[in-house]
């Protein structure tokens, strides 16, 4: 499976622009700790890709991502990435344990990525590339903010990682930050910046 293939997957199913590219966030925190842990870039990237392939489809707890690794299955994905991808759901933890460090990536990177991409949409500017890891943490505090971002779940799934939050977040920014244009998130120069 590579990235063209999996690409056409998320086209053929999936019409949101938004969850598309929450997707392609995805892609990129796999691919950035794919390089940071020397893995696979290619094949974490396809996973970061497919992982909510199916979520229009089937966007309830007891179908996603079960029901969509049907799919993956008659397209030839390999078994291995599925397990992967069934594992960022946690009522599937007991069939699908989180048992490979991309397993744990995946389940830490996932929300994260949504959250930091919400800090960078309310600011004047709505770049990403103004967001820090203090911006992401003060938010963070405020839970009226991204309610349904889960930040129990993100600091289980980070500490799972044995990574410090703060150095996760980092990396997290780190890739959205260098692929800012791909998820619209560059932004537009606040009125201060063009004057």
């Amino acid at each position: 499976m590579n990235r063209e293939q999996a690409w056409e997957i998320v086209c053929t199913y999936v019409q949101s622009d938004s969850l598309r590219k929450h997707m392609l966030a995805v892609e990129a925190c796999m691919r950035e700790y794919a390089r940071y842990y020397q893995a696979d870039e290619e094949e974490w990237a396809v996973i970061g890709l497919l992982h909510d392939f199916d979520y229009e489809i089937h966007p309830t707890l007891d179908k996603h991502p079960i029901e969509g690794s049907h799919i993956l299955r008659a397209r030839g994905v390999p078994e291995d990435i599925i397990e992967t991808i069934l594992s960022h759901a946690d009522y599937l933890l007991d069939q699908y344990p989180r048992k490979t460090l991309r397993d744990r990536v995946l389940a830490a990177v996932d929300e994260l990525s949504g959250l930091c991409t919400a800090v960078a949409l309310v600011r004047p500017s709505r770049s990403i590339l103004e967001v820090n890891v203090a911006s992401v943490k003060k938010k963070w505090k405020d839970k009226a903010f991204a309610r349904g971002v889960h930040r129990e779940d993100i600091e289980t799934y980070t500490r799972d990682l044995g990574v410090p939050l703060d150095e996760h977040i980092q990396r997290v920014l780190e890739a959205l930050q260098h692929n800012a244009d791909s998820l619209g998130l560059r932004g537009q120069p606040t009125t201060a910046e063009t004057a």
